[in-house]
């Protein structure tokens, strides 16, 4: 949350010195577990404060001994891209008995510590609020028993705890992404895509089963993200007579010439009689039912493994900054709170809010009060079911209203993956809202060579996880030739737009709107979904395959650092791209762990190099092996990604020596990763939705003519809300010649990943979270991690 201007404050004035912070991983493992805790450690010795590890979580805390360790800024070098936990976690019985936490608090006395991040589920969370509730009777008590002297009950009055949820069900209330959800999603689609192959050629129909005993969240988004045919969670199980409306659904798809049926099944769905769904069922009833050739797929533990996410990385390293900051923060009164983030923003919520409102929604389940169940989940885990139900299942055409409205959706600038997921969103709602589609090919300069035809529900089937833009797509901007667009606007009667794209989508729009004067065709509602790798699209915080591109610079990084895996000190100049916008390089580098990042937006000299060099070489001189810098393409026309590699193979000859590489355009390609695919799904068919309410509007006199400023809008993200803002507006928020907004919201992440490099540095704190609460309404349009 934003504080006001009168605490703007920077983290030198929150000393740690003194402090004891201990950072413990329990119940299930998470993919980005590692990054939390090494955010946590780094960011606590930056502070001043002694950090320890507790391996094996609650039951290390109990026995003690070298189960609780010091940690140093290098043992948590290398982590970042470690899945898993390498601290380790347990579920722990002595935990749960007063003699357990007996034993853990006075382990904890003797080393000084009474601040304590715990990263795990509600279950851990509920455990360590216990502890910090019996903290001063279980002191008194080790007095009684001669364990401790008096003073210690003095000098250690107060446990403060800070909890961070890591779990890949996303079953916590409260916040919007729990620690390894994304990673966990990308195990499921990997799966999914390659699935998807195998069962096109056999024309084959595939059951799989993903983890979500309590939640369907992973089975909920995953099938939004590869466009299931059929999906069964806990949280709304399906109506009496399911099984033969699934039945015709897999029959008209099949018919539809589609040759392949996935349904997806969370492991704890039910029935309306709370009796278990299983995989087994399902895929009896199809054989028995259709005689389709079906398999089953138990996705298992798979999707707790492996390489966390760039999502992940980041999200965990925000907030274990956060987390050492809310302990600095902390006061004997303020109760134990959980960290996390709502859009891009960094909230803190009572902890024990957190864990009643999940309670909640078992609860309810347990009363079959399903509704209520899905609205305590959350708006996100809301409207991903509306979205689903909205794309996945076609009404009959006599239940389709007529609205003769005719919708012209086109890709303009270059590809992003999850355009095509934008575009089978697009299509689907607005047919469902009775709208003629009509797609263009090769953006503007398709448009006016009349590259245009009408696009229908089953045309854009298997859309979703289709990298690139399957409808073409140029840089081409329309002022040239407005009058030939406005021709074929004519001559297919095309009543609103909806363009997905870059930059120049934005910049069409703006030449669109000056067209109006000369042209009536384009008084029409006319609507922009940002869809760029380079993140550098005014108006929105986020854009279409950004994500996409930052997981693959991102693997390419922990590949490119792993090939130096035993050889002499290395250090790599990595190129990415971006344009002038320093989005990708920025936050890749916060997810790869790099050492510097050179970016247009942040102006840097030779003595800034300079610096770098000599603090890169300190480093190597200790234990650090492998050094990353990454550069923005146009971060400065002088100092080149050869100039920089060359001044650091002079300047660290004898130390390290160098290597370089230019990412290029694999940044664009490959398949969209989950986050693209629901954010391209979600807010496209947000925008259409708005498209329809504007034909309405705007519809006089038999025609529709809609020429006022907030009829030619972007719709983005900004901070916790998906915002609707006519292009005119932005253009004063706009920096032309660079095409890049005039402020952007991730530059205040590059302080933290200085700091997580050993960089001294200050870092403002004034949009650090104040402590919110859970029954607070979200803003009327947030959709939290309004992709996810």
């Amino acid at each position: 949350m934003a504080q006001s201007d009168t605490k703007k404050i920077f983290f030198e004035n929150l000393s740690g010195a003194g402090k004891a912070i201990a950072v413990l991983t329990s119940g299930g493992d998470a993919q980005g577990m590692n990054a939390a805790v090494r955010a946590v450690v780094r960011m606590g010795l930056y502070v001043g404060a002694k950090v320890y590890f507790i391996r094996e979580g609650y039951q290390g805390m109990v026995d003690g001994g070298e189960n609780i360790t010091e940690a140093t800024w290098e043992s948590v070098s290398s982590m970042l891209q470690v899945g898993g936990t390498v601290i380790g976690s347990a579920r722990c019985k002595d935990f749960r008995t007063h003699e357990g936490r007996l034993k853990a608090a006075l382990n904890l006395v003797k080393l000084g510590i009474t601040n304590l991040c715990v990263i795990g589920g509600d279950g851990s969370l509920t455990g360590a609020n216990l502890f910090r509730e019996e903290w001063s009777g279980l002191l008194t008590e080790l007095v009684e028993q001669g364990s401790i002297e008096q003073q210690s009950v003095q000098t250690y009055s107060a446990l403060h705890i800070v909890g961070m949820v890591g779990s890949i069900d996303n079953d916590f209330c409260g916040t919007d992404m729990t620690i390894g959800t994304d990673s966990a999603l990308h195990r499921i689609i990997e799966v999914v895509d390659a699935i998807m192959t195998t069962a096109q050629s056999h024309q084959r129909t595939f059951v799989l089963e993903v983890m979500g005993r309590h939640c369907g969240y992973l089975a909920l988004v995953s099938a939004l993200a590869c466009g299931a045919d059929w999906v069964l969670i806990p949280e709304m199980p399906p109506e009496d007579g399911w099984e033969e409306k699934m039945c015709q659904k897999l029959s008209a798809n099949r018919a539809g010439m589609k040759r392949l049926n996935i349904i997806i099944v969370a492991e704890g769905a039910i029935d309306h009689n709370n009796k278990p769904i299983t995989t087994d069922y399902i895929k009896d009833l199809v054989v028995k039912c259709l005689g389709f050739d079906t398999r089953v797929t138990i996705l298992g533990h798979v999707q707790r493994g492996g390489t966390p996410s760039a999502f992940d990385r980041i999200l965990a390293s925000r907030m274990g900054v956060e987390a050492v900051l809310a302990l600095l923060e902390t006061t004997a009164n303020t109760p134990a709170c959980v960290v996390s983030l709502c859009g891009n923003q960094s909230v803190r919520l009572p902890l024990m809010e957190c864990v009643e409102m999940t309670q909640k929604v078992q609860k309810a389940m347990d009363e079959k009060k399903f509704e209520e169940a899905v609205k305590l989940r959350g708006r996100s885990f809301e409207n991903n079911l509306k979205t689903y139900k909205l794309l996945a299942h076609r009404k009959p055409e006599s239940e389709l209203p007529t609205s003769n409205f005719n919708v012209a959706v086109l890709n303009v600038g270059a590809p992003a993956a999850g355009m095509n997921a934008a575009v089978r969103s697009a299509v689907r709602v607005g047919i469902s809202e009775g709208h003629k589609m009509f797609a263009v090919s090769d953006g503007f300069e398709g448009f006016y060579k009349g590259q245009i035809k009408e696009i229908k529900w089953a045309d854009v089937g298997g859309w979703t996880g289709q990298g690139g833009s399957l409808l073409g797509t140029k840089r081409t901007l329309p002022a040239k030739h407005v009058e030939k667009i406005a021709e074929q606007m004519r001559a297919h009667n095309i009543n609103a737009l909806l363009v997905i794209g870059g930059f120049e989508a934005f910049l069409s729009l703006l030449e669109l709107l000056t067209a109006r004067g000369k042209y009536d065709e384009f008084c029409v509602p006319m609507i922009m979904v940002p869809a760029t790798v380079s993140n550098n699209i005014p108006g929105s915080d986020l854009s279409i395959g950004a994500d996409t591109a930052l997981n693959a610079i991102t693997t390419t990084c922990d590949r490119i650092k792993q090939s130096a895996s035993g050889t002499k000190r290395r250090v790599f100049i990595i190129e990415t791209m971006g344009g002038y916008c320093g989005y990708l390089a920025t936050v890749a580098g916060l997810a790869a762990g790099a050492d510097a990042a050179y970016i247009y937006e942040e102006p840097f000299d030779i003595r800034d190099l300079q610096a770098n060099v000599e603090h890169l070489t300190e480093k190597m001189k200790t234990s650090i092996q492998r050094g990353l810098v990454l550069r923005n393409e146009n971060s400065n026309e002088n100092y080149t990604t050869d100039f920089i590699y060359q001044l650091y193979s002079e300047e660290g000859k004898g130390v390290f020596d160098c290597r370089k590489n230019v990412l290029g355009h694999m940044q664009q390609g490959g398949a969209p990763s989950p986050f693209d695919r629901n954010f391209g799904t979600k807010i496209s068919a947000k925008a259409m939705q708005w498209v329809t309410k504007k034909l309405v509007e705007t519809f006089r006199q038999g025609r529709v003519f809609a020429n006022t400023e907030d009829s030619c809008c972007l719709l983005g993200m900004r901070r916790r809300a998906l915002i609707f803002q006519p292009v005119v507006q932005l253009k004063g928020e706009t920096d032309f010649v660079h095409r890049i907004p005039k402020e952007q919201w991730w530059l205040k992440l590059r302080p933290l990943m200085k700091i997580l490099a050993k960089y001294k540095t200050s870092y403002d704190v004034s949009d650090s979270g104040q402590l919110e609460h859970v029954v607070h309404n979200r803003p009327k349009d947030s959709d939290a991690s309004v992709a996810m």
